[in-house]
């Protein structure tokens, strides 16, 4: 069993019932949040928000009284965008690929083989292009409540095939995030794209519903997606993020001191989430090969060259306009 820094998934499991988590009534609690996400129990990002709970409870003295709903409890992934408009969730981790059903900004960094290596995500999901998607996603009405957490660099998952070029994509019934770009990729590469959230995934794949899926390998592993899928190809089309969104109004609320504290440690566990997850890819290809996945690599570009040829780049060129796009190609280079 893999193990997050400081704590094991076991544990997480463990200590994880599916209830609200709550971290104790404080008696003169002055606020209430709660805390929603739609990952599987076993992704670090729910290990490293209940930690961060703990953290603001006791450094507002039980001022904040914080209820910790993970892995789907209160719906959901499009469930739980519509509670954190409302109200219904006050803080909402979100996969930057849903998030951009409400929020289309939130896709930009979801352009097919933009990023060459995963320090060129960081350093530019923490310059300029993710500067610009954050104050673009806070234009829709919610509060990005911290540094981008990481969702992964995607990879597709078969169980009747391997995957070795795009060739291998015509006519393949592939399950998507509910999510424009991710569905114009695998259209253009000519699969057969259907929108699934993520906590009907399993039955999707194990009913045969799609024949695959795409996804980032600590995903894969969490999710027990090994248990009904066969083969990876390691295609790393999209790198996909988290973002934590606040309700304008609930966080609006809190006392300048107490947002301070809110933010310091949300943003701590995105950061010790991304490390966490760097840690688990390093090993996990050995350990789902283990559990009986067969993995073999790809030509990227030739899947580039199919998807340029296409149409894809400059589709989605103007569907981000072209300032958009220059503040994208200004942090990974020249796309299509």
């Amino acid at each position: 069993m893999s193990e997050t820094t400081g704590i094991s998934r076991r544990s997480l499991i463990a200590a994880m019932p599916l209830v609200a988590i709550g971290t104790g009534r404080a008696k003169a609690a002055e606020f209430s949040l709660k805390v929603a996400t739609g990952q599987s129990l076993t992704q670090p990002i729910n290990t490293r928000l209940g930690q961060a709970v703990d953290r603001i409870r006791e450094a507002t003295g039980g001022r904040v009284e914080i209820k910790f709903f993970p892995a789907s409890q209160l719906g959901s992934d499009t469930d739980l965008l519509s509670q954190i408009r409302s109200g219904g969730v006050d803080i909402l981790n979100i996969a930057g690929s849903v998030l951009s059903t409400i929020a289309p900004i939130a896709a930009l960094n979801n352009v097919g083989f933009a990023f060459a290596s995963p320090d060129a995500i960081w350093s530019s999901m923490d310059g300029a292009l993710g500067a610009h998607i954050r104050a673009g996603i806070e234009k829709t009405g919610v509060l990005v409540m911290a540094k981008p957490g990481d969702n992964g660099i995607r990879h597709i998952t078969s169980a009747s095939k391997q995957i070795k070029s795009p060739e291998d994509l015509k006519g393949y019934r592939i399950r998507v995030p509910v999510s424009p770009i991710f569905t114009s990729l695998f259209s253009a590469l000519g699969a057969n794209p259907t929108s699934i959230n993520f906590n009907e995934l399993y039955t999707a794949l194990q009913t045969h519903l799609v024949d695959g899926q795409e996804n980032g390998l600590v995903t894969i592993d969490s999710g027990k997606l090994y248990e009904v899928q066969k083969y990876v190809a390691e295609t790393g089309h999209i790198w996909d993020n988290f973002w934590l969104l606040g309700n304008r109004r609930s966080i609006s609320a809190l006392p300048a001191d107490i947002r301070a504290i809110v933010n310091r440690e949300l943003d701590r566990a995105m950061l010790e989430q991304r490390a966490d997850n760097a840690a688990l890819d390093a090993k996990l290809k050995t350990e789902l090969t283990a559990k009986g996945l067969t993995f073999n690599s790809v030509d990227r570009s030739a899947f580039r060259k199919t998807l340029a040829a296409a149409g894809f780049y400059k589709d989605w060129k103007e569907k981000f306009g072209a300032d958009n796009w220059k503040v994208l190609e200004d942090a990974v280079g020249a796309l299509g």
